[in-house]
């Protein structure tokens, strides 16, 4: 479609919305209808151009004003210029910081300890050029304050307009409260007070150091209307902490008697010369778990049978220390003799060539093979490939089914390599996960062609653990002697190829 084509049909397109045929419009509908013939044309993305050099704040309001048009723009920008005086800003922010010092000031001379405070640290804060966040994290500190605020003790004094303080106490009859500021009054608040403390608990209540607060700054609060049912729910709020405390003493020392009884009854078992103390100790043992299980038990009782325990205990392990101090002589030798089979199996091990588990030639054998094949290379210039196979996402088989089901699959696996190669490879288990087979005059391709056979085995081989089969792929990678200048070379360059087929997806093979 050509430009005069999209031309008429803007120009169509605006007979039929019944628009002026403006500059404006017209551009708003030659953008429309080039983008339905999906044509683009430079000057219709020239906002978009424009835009991308805004910063966010300006690119957050672009969107709000849904801008189309350049000329929408040009007054979006020319009204945002307007907005924008500094001295105006600086002017009108120092104002307002110069207010709410004042009213900060106001607040500090009103009856309210917190909030006069609160307005003393505001203040000092105003002074001090704070930051935003700072600014935010004291208007939540009013925002606290407004909302824990509880005038209801003004109730107490029959204040009932509490929206003209003065006013109401001038026309209180002072002569007809009663005199609570007593010395007696204060002291039976101060009991009551005490009396609200948990006796057992160590923690306190939210709502029990509300209402002695309360208490303590103002007896009065004693003559509120609903007192009584107050002081009744912290009276059973201390209860529940008390029980709830006992509970978990409780709990803690029926945990350590069960572990101590569990030992004291294995002593008793694996003992020929159990005393009648010990046998009677046992049946009590037995009787306190049937008490304990329907919650009779009681705090005396546990101590003298924990104490009882600890001693026969004592009294057993006395006598066990004397039987390990008896038999020193015959332990020493036999961890010589132990030390010694190690270090012989240890020896054993290192001259072994064969993988234990898997039964392939080990990594020490694989080295001495290498250094075999290079001989023949550098001698009879007779070239080998090496394949290096690795089984991929190893770690998740040993995660979700096991180490012995991780054993079993290399075990299988291993069976499967041995299989394929000829008699005249040579396979071994690199270490971990990873294999190495060296083929005998064998190129490049050869050791593409015996990885891929053994990686297609792999992935229709049934690997089964406990009636589960689980999912098993293999990546390779190949390389060859005569393309590589050394030995290290030609190992570095398979190991490579290995992770390259690794990197590139797995369950592949990267020559």
């Amino acid at each position: 479609m050509t430009i005069q084509i999209i031309i008429k049909k803007a120009i169509k397109r605006l007979e039929l919305e019944g628009k002026l045929l403006t500059p404006d419009y017209y551009a708003e509908a030659f953008c429309k209808e080039a983008k339905i013939a999906k044509m683009n044309v430079e000057d219709c993305f020239n906002i978009k151009k424009l835009t991308t050099s805004l910063n966010p704040e300006f690119k957050k309001e672009l969107n709000q004003y849904c801008i189309k048009t350049m000329s929408e723009l040009i007054r979006f920008l020319i009204s945002r210029l307007n907005r924008t005086n500094p001295s105006f800003c600086s002017r009108n922010l120092e104002s307002q910081v110069l207010f709410t010092k004042r009213i900060l000031q106001v607040v500090e001379v009103l009856h309210n300890k917190e909030a006069a405070d609160l307005a003393k640290l505001s203040f000092k804060m105003l002074c001090e050029n704070p930051s935003t966040v700072i600014v935010d994290q004291f208007r939540q500190h009013w925002i606290n304050f407004i909302t824990k605020y509880d005038d209801s003790f003004l109730e107490s004094i029959g204040l009932i307009d509490k929206n003209n303080l003065t006013k109401s106490i001038q026309n209180l009859e002072l002569s007809s409260l009663s005199k609570t500021d007593d010395t007696n009054f204060n002291k039976v608040a101060s009991l009551l007070v005490s009396s609200f403390v948990p006796s057992i608990a160590s923690n306190i209540d939210d709502k029990i150091i509300d209402i002695s607060q309360k208490i303590n700054n103002n007896p009065n609060f004693l003559l509120g209307s609903n007192i009584e049912e107050k002081i009744k729910k912290v009276i059973r709020l201390r209860i529940a902490l008390d029980k709830k405390s006992v509970k978990e003493m409780i709990e803690s020392l029926d945990g350590v008697l069960d572990k101590l009884s569990i030992r004291l009854i294995e002593m008793i078992e694996s003992s020929d010369n159990s005393t009648v103390e010990i046998q009677r100790i046992k049946k009590e043992l037995e009787l306190y778990n049937t008490e304990n299980e329907s919650n009779k038990i009681s705090f005396k009782l546990t101590h003298k049978k924990l104490y009882t325990i600890a001693v026969a205990l004592e009294e057993n392990t006395k006598s066990l220390s004397n039987d390990l101090k008896d038999h020193s002589d015959e332990v020493s030798i036999l961890s010589k003799k132990i030390a010694k089979l190690e270090s012989e199996l240890k020896s054993a091990r290192e001259e072994s060539k064969e993988d234990f588990l898997t039964k392939l030639y080990n990594k020490r054998a694989l080295d001495e093979f290498m250094k075999v094949k290079e001989a023949e290379y550098e001698r009879y210039n007779r070239n080998y490939s090496i394949v290096m196979l690795d089984i991929d996402h190893f770690k998740s088989v040993n995660d979700t089914y096991g180490h012995d089901a991780g054993d079993a699959v290399l075990a299988a696996f291993a069976k499967i390599l041995k299989r394929e190669a000829r008699s005249v490879d040579i396979v071994g288990r690199f270490g971990g996960e990873e294999f190495m087979v060296i083929l005998s005059e064998t190129d490049v391709d050869g050791g593409v062609i015996f990885a891929q056979k053994v990686r297609k085995k792999v992935q229709k081989a049934k690997f089964m653990y406990k009636k589960k089969r689980i999912e098993i792929t293999l990546s390779a990678g190949v390389s060859e002697r005569k393309k590589n200048s050394s030995l290290d070379n030609v190992m570095k360059s398979a190991d490579d190829n290995l992770y390259k087929a690794k990197k590139s997806g797995r369950n592949q093979v990267a020559k």
